[in-house]
């Protein structure tokens, strides 16, 4: 037999016809806004923030990106995640699958909820008004900082049909803690979150060694910085003034405003106060043990948030998704209760909400949207979390929120063996 024969027949070739290339060469219309082309090749968050470094100057990027100390909690927040493993349900009809739920007894679009950020205008001039705008088009809750770059007013006129929530830090000065609290419930603010978490700032050596300061200041270093980004330069020069809510009602320098915000004298006693003066929803954000969750629903709030302020106060504090069954159980169902760090994928929120989460907080990764992209980037972050959020759904073999639970899940504790909950 010869070699020819063994091979088999041999293989005709010829030159292919145009009209075989041509489909294999076609493209989509390119999009003319650049701000949308850019935003369109970022298919995760990490993209996302690989996208804001470049575009932003290293102090400001490191002041949104950076944690505590050794930064160990802001890591095992996200990492946290990584340990998670499903049981994904099959042969379920998820041809339609509805992210839908309530937040506070509001219908909100999916369980999430875009948490409040200190001086966002400082690291994109659109500042909280986008990430407003982007929460009312999609239907769910903004929180607006106490240390926002926008008054409650100005935010309430540029996103009026928001789910509109106020953050404030207990001030020293009562007095005016109560005249924020009055200013954001005539704003129309539904929710009040007191972040508890804060009692002396945590030592944030990236800012320390970027020589970030805020409003930046013009050091050899930031102009450096600058020099590198000076579209990110010439945006805050040539909008309004960075400004700070609290600063309007201390009448003080910044140093004076966080000295007077930060009072470490804080106790259950001021949610009672808080109480009397908000006739509105209470979250208290910043809780990690149960005992803790389970005294401040005694004191009468709606929700708690098990948060570490994404790992920048108590370095090798617990993650938060670790803390949050013990959390869960020790609240019950006589409140809410939110995560709030590492979230940043559609199928953390999943994860989340499986290991007895009603729903997240996100911070970090819009602020990555909004220096990538301004609001059109922050519409990039929710879109993306959605996406993920509803493939995850289906993919998991359930249609509903409320079909998510412990039984789609297999985790690792935090010690001992591995356990796995029975599947129902």
């Amino acid at each position: 037999m010869s070699r020819d024969r063994r091979r088999g027949p041999r293989e005709s070739r010829r030159l292919p016809r145009w009209s075989e290339i041509a489909p294999l060469l076609a493209s989509a219309p390119r999009d003319r806004d650049p701000v949308r082309r850019r935003l369109a090749r970022a298919h995760d968050i990490e993209d996302l923030r690989e996208m804001a470094r470049r575009r932003t100057p290293r102090s400001v990027f490191d002041y949104v990106d950076g944690g505590a100390e050794t930064e160990s909690t802001r890591r095992r927040n996200a990492s946290a995640f990584d340990d998670v493993e499903f049981l994904p349900q099959v042969l379920r009809d998820v041809s339609r699958v509805d992210p839908g739920t309530t937040i506070l007894g509001r219908p909100v679009s999916m369980p999430f909820v875009f948490a409040p950020t200190g001086f966002t205008r400082m690291v994109q001039h659109e500042g909280e008004a986008a990430v407003a705008r982007v929460a009312e088009r999609e239907g769910v809750p903004y929180a607006l900082s106490t240390m926002g770059t926008i008054s409650p007013e100005d935010l309430a006129a540029a996103a009026p049909g928001a789910d509109r929530w106020f953050q404030l830090y207990v001030w020293r000065d009562r007095a005016a803690s109560r005249r924020l609290l009055e200013r954001a419930a005539a704003a129309g603010f539904t929710t009040l979150v007191v972040t508890v978490d804060v009692a002396v700032p945590g030592a944030r050596l990236r800012d320390l060694r970027s020589g970030m300061t805020i409003p930046p200041t013009l050091t050899l270093r930031t102009l450096a910085g600058i020099a590198r980004r000076p579209r990110w330069w010439i945006d805050v020069v040539t909008h309004e003034p960075l400004r700070f809510a609290a600063l309007e009602e201390a009448g003080g320098g910044f140093a004076e405003v966080v000295d007077g915000v930060m009072d470490p004298g804080v106790d259950f006693g001021d949610l009672e106060w808080m109480r009397e003066h908000w006739s509105g929803d209470i979250v208290v954000k910043g809780v990690l043990h149960p005992r803790d969750a389970r005294t401040v629903v005694d004191c009468g709030v709606q929700a708690v948030a098990v948060s570490n302020h994404g790992g920048r106060q108590l370095d090798r504090a617990a993650s938060t998704l670790a803390a949050l069954p013990e959390v869960r159980a020790a609240v019950g169902t006589d409140a809410e209760v939110y995560l709030d760090g590492g979230v940043r994928s559609g199928t953390d929120l999943a994860a989340a909400l499986a290991h007895g989460a009603d729903a997240v907080l996100v911070g970090r990764p819009y602020l990555y949207g909004l220096m990538a992209g301004g609001e059109q980037g922050v519409s990039r972050v929710h879109d993306l979390y959605r996406q993920g959020f509803l493939r995850a759904l289906a993919l998991l073999g359930v249609t509903s929120v409320g079909e998510l639970g412990p039984h789609l899940l297999r985790c690792p504790p935090a010690h001992g063996p591995r356990v796995t909950t029975p599947v129902e």
